[in-house]
């Protein structure tokens, strides 16, 4: 699994993941009035969202080849990233109208970055991924 990513990182990775990511901020700017009802938990939709961006961000940590220090530490700057990520994004919800900075909202964010990093080391050990025996 790894090695098909690392082949065809832009077209299964970097372009999902950016496109995944501004969907991210566009839900999240959006006043609150006009947020869709999915039917489930606001707390529910945060820790699945960052789940989903934790994956993505710890397998382009993985995947790169230029900083060698990210790639063997990814899931710690995955986490770092993500957290900082949302607790911005909590903060410039004040300025949009209908919408709050919770601290709930962030904690859910992290612990579904936690889970999404949980994930990607799972994937890690069932396929026998070494992040640092890949090739430049």
């Amino acid at each position: 699994m790894f090695s098909f990513i690392e082949k065809n990182k832009v077209k299964v990775l970097y372009i999902p993941f950016a496109v995944y990511w501004m969907i991210l901020f566009t839900l999240t700017t959006l006043p609150g009035k006009d947020l869709p009802d999915i039917g489930i938990s606001d707390k529910i939709s945060h820790f699945t969202a960052y789940c989903g961006l934790a994956v993505f961000l710890n397998l382009f940590l993985l995947i790169q080849n230029k900083k060698e220090f990210l790639k063997k530490k990814a899931w710690m700057f995955a986490l770092l990233i993500g957290a900082v990520y949302a607790m911005i994004d909590e903060f410039h919800q004040l300025f949009i109208p209908g919408r709050s900075c919770d601290i709930l909202d962030w904690s859910a964010d992290v612990i579904g970055l936690l889970l999404g990093l949980l994930i990607v080391k799972i994937l890690m050990i069932f396929s026998s991924y070494n992040p640092s025996l890949t090739s430049k």
